[in-house]
């Protein structure tokens, strides 16, 4: 049986070397955003909302569309067995 990922992190390169992190609870939230925010605005220079849910709810970071290189996406599985 497959096991399902507990959250996903989105990591975004941006021109520059900068890096930042991004979780989603799930895909379909992630795949929202993209669709929704980020595609329509590609090449924009344009300042668009990144949602926080982890950080705080309400919260959002910014970024330039145009300035997004790569977007990789990790899935994260919760474990049982419990980390210090």
């Amino acid at each position: 049986m497959p096991r399902k990922p507990s959250e996903f992190i989105v990591h975004m390169l941006f021109d520059g070397g900068h890096h930042e992190e991004v979780r989603f609870s799930s895909i379909q939230d992630f795949q929202k955003w993209y669709s929704n925010e980020l595609m329509p605005k590609a090449s924009s220079e344009d300042f668009i909302k990144v949602p926080l849910p982890e950080i705080n709810p309400g919260e959002y970071m910014v970024m330039r569309p145009s300035r997004l290189i790569a977007i990789r996406v990790e899935p994260q599985f919760s474990s049982s067995v419990e980390r210090f």
